[in-house]
């Protein structure tokens, strides 16, 4: 099994006193700090999936930047690989989804996206074997910059006082019905949105790093026992086999879905109706 596999088998043995085995928890998601500091009277803590981030973010950018270091008219393997996946944002993102005004977000939908590919890669990553995405507090940031986004090219479209007035008083719905409707349209375009935009991609991450440690630390630990549970540890390192192909389906499915739905959302902010 993986070095980190061994590792958190380790550390499982210990807490436990070697006897048993004892199922990972949530204090996977919460390591050790590898540093603390204050800055201005905020308490700041640095772990490994902090570093995890940093090191996704800058392969992310030196990907990047080798793709389009010298471009050829017949692109080689790493400029096709740019190409391709900026491509896929443009034309099956920013063209279909966002609309006719949606090239000129191209550039930052297929950031938002190659970003949260580097940083889900992670999960599956030796060594590294968690991705920030899985951590709560980053899928939410990501979705508040995304909700800050969606609100500034609302307003920049339409005009502030169309575009609230738009969501308040949603066009075709009799007046007396507005004292249910706008309270839920307030609810879905300022809550709801960013809300279930960070849930999902963060549930999905989480869900699949607690898999795949449940079955690599199973057979780690199956094939430490002197009886007859070493004839199921193949099974459990078959499944987490499994579960790391699958893993990195959803890698890239949520990557791309998380991109989607910020398009619908642009695409919701420029059209006049909601």
């Amino acid at each position: 099994m993986t070095s980190s596999a061994l590792a958190l088998a380790g550390v499982l043995a210990a807490e436990s006193g070697g006897d048993g085995f004892e199922a990972p928890s949530i204090a996977e998601f919460n390591p050790e700090p590898i540093a603390e500091f204050s800055l201005l009277g905020v308490d700041f803590a640095i772990t490994r999936i902090t570093l995890g981030l940093w090191f996704a973010t800058l392969a992310m950018l030196v990907f990047m930047v080798m793709t389009v270091r010298r471009p050829q008219i017949v692109p080689g393997k790493l400029q096709f690989v740019g190409e391709s996946g900026y491509s896929l944002v443009r034309d099956g993102i920013a063209r279909d989804v966002v609309g006719p005004k949606g090239l000129p977000f191209a550039p930052f939908l297929a950031s938002l996206f190659f970003f949260i590919l580097a940083n889900n890669f992670m999960a599956i990553l030796p060594l590294a074997q968690i991705s920030p995405m899985s951590k709560f507090a980053f899928p939410l940031v990501l979705a508040g910059i995304c909700w800050l986004v969606y609100i500034y090219i609302g307003i920049r479209e339409q005009g502030a006082g169309r575009y609230f007035k738009d969501i308040l008083f949603l066009p075709g719905v009799p007046k007396p019905m507005y004292v249910l409707v706008t309270p839920i349209e307030i609810l879905q375009n300022f809550v709801v949105r960013p809300f279930t935009l960070a849930v999902r991609l963060f549930a999905n991450m989480f869900a699949g790093h607690m898999l795949l440690v449940v079955f690599s630390l199973g057979a780690v630990y199956l094939f430490s026992r002197d009886n007859f549970s070493f004839v199921f540890g193949p099974v459990s390192a078959l499944m987490a086999i499994v579960m790391t192909f699958f893993e990195l389906l959803v890698i890239f499915l949520q990557a791309y879905v998380f991109t989607v739905l910020m398009g619908t959302y642009l695409n919701g902010s420029i059209e006049a109706e909601h």
